[in-house]
């Protein structure tokens, strides 16, 4: 069986819904405050970011390797954060990750909210 991501805006609230937000998700496949005041801020670029991302993702492997096995165990997710459609998230560079560990991206979810905006 190979884990299906999705991604999706916050206010997804399907049953396969993953919060990865540094505030109140899933710290292992999160971001870190600095990091993102940073790049809000203009501080960094989206590169900086994503090469900041990457190697706090390589750490969690490594450390978290039981919750990594456990995501990529199940058959369908959906991980979301505060970040619009379409703008740089973490959360498209986390399924990047996934795919290469053996997942399927099969893209972002537009919600109902979104297609009211």
């Amino acid at each position: 069986m190979t884990l299906k991501i999705e991604t999706a805006q916050y206010n997804y609230d399907g049953v396969d819904r993953l919060d990865i937000t540094v505030k109140t998700g899933l710290q292992m496949f999160a971001p870190t405050w600095d990091m993102v005041n940073k790049y809000k801020s203009g501080k960094i670029s989206k590169e900086d970011y994503k090469k900041e991302y990457l190697e706090k993702m390589r750490k969690s492997y490594k450390t978290y390797r039981a919750e990594w096995d456990w995501l990529l165990k199940r058959e369908h997710v959906v991980l979301v954060c505060f970040c619009k459609p379409k703008d740089f998230c973490h959360r498209v560079l986390l399924a990047e990750i996934l795919v290469k560990l053996g997942a399927t991206y099969l893209g972002e979810i537009e919600t109902k909210e979104d297609n009211e905006k």
